[in-house]
C-alpha cells in the first residue's frame, strides 16, 4: 500500500480521489499512520465482510447456548486476566 503524508493528501486531494479507486492509500502524520483512504466500493465490501463475520459469531454463540456450551463469567474473566486468550 502506498503511503503519503497528511500534507500531500491535502494538497493532492482531487488526484487522491482518483488514485484510491484502484488501491487504498495510507496517510501518515508526523511519520505515523493515522488513516487509510479507500474507494467507496472497497469500504462497502469491507463493511459487508465485517457484518457477515459478526452475524456468524452471533449464530455460533446462539448454537453454543442452545447446546449448553456455557462458560462461567468469573472463570472466563480469571482466564482472561491470566492471559489465556492472548493471541
Amino acid at each position: 500500500m502506498e503511503a503519503i503524508t497528511a500534507n500531500q493528501a491535502k494538497v493532492h486531494f482531487g488526484s487522491m480521489l482518483l488514485k484510491v479507486q484502484d488501491q487504498a492509500v495510507q496517510i501518515n502524520k508526523n511519520g505515523k499512520p493515522v488513516a487509510v483512504m479507500m474507494s467507496m466500493a472497497d469500504y462497502e465490501t469491507m463493511e459487508a465482510l465485517k457484518l457477515h463475520f459478526l452475524q456468524q459469531r452471533v449464530q455460533q454463540a446462539k448454537n453454543e447456548i442452545t447446546n449448553g456450551q456455557l462458560t462461567d463469567g468469573n472463570d472466563f474473566f480469571t482466564a482472561l486476566e491470566n492471559g489465556q486468550y492472548d493471541g
